[in-house]
């Protein structure tokens, strides 16, 4: 008997999880990108915010079934969320580097645009930092919830098309 087999499949829908997910949703998603636009200026920070945007999906994921949920948001756009977020800081510290200056050193937009280095660190920290904590969130917990095999090889494990797009 194969692990396909045996597997049991333990989702089931629960209308007061769902309505309570539906309505939470939207407020912990709009509390994250709160925390991650005012990272610099406030306590808590882009990693935190990128870590509530991420659990949100999780919650979604947990009232509405992981693979509906992997399916509605496919591989594709979270891997476009690091990668973008890696993007935005190699970006910036590259930018910095054009302009005179070190990797990641923001004087180098007072001197040149005129602009705070505070523009600079709000591209690193929302830009770099939240997108790529988010990813990485959602990432790990697909990954995980495709389970293992004993042998560590992840191509047998039941439903192991965490790399495959629709």
């Amino acid at each position: 008997m194969s692990r396909t087999d045996t597997y049991d499949d333990t989702y089931t829908e629960s209308q007061v999880i769902m309505t309570s997910v539906r309505i939470i949703a939207p407020f912990t998603l709009t509390y994250g990108m709160f925390m991650s636009l005012h990272g610099a200026d406030t306590p808590g920070g882009s990693f935190q915010g990128g870590a509530i945007i991420g659990v949100t999906v999780l919650m979604l994921a947990f009232a509405f079934g992981i693979e509906p949920t992997r399916r509605w948001l496919k591989n594709s756009f979270v891997v476009g969320l690091v990668t973008a977020g890696v993007a935005i800081f190699i970006g910036t510290g590259l930018a910095t580097i054009a302009l005179g200056g070190n990797f990641l050193e923001y004087d180098a937009f007072v001197e040149t645009f005129g602009i705070a280095h505070y523009w600079g660190m709000e591209a690193i920290e929302v830009g770099g930092v939240a997108l790529i904590v988010a990813g990485v969130v959602i990432t790990l917990f697909f990954a995980t919830a495709a389970g293992f095999t004993p042998d560590g090889r992840g191509e047998e494990s039941y439903q192991a098309e965490v790399t495959d797009d629709d």
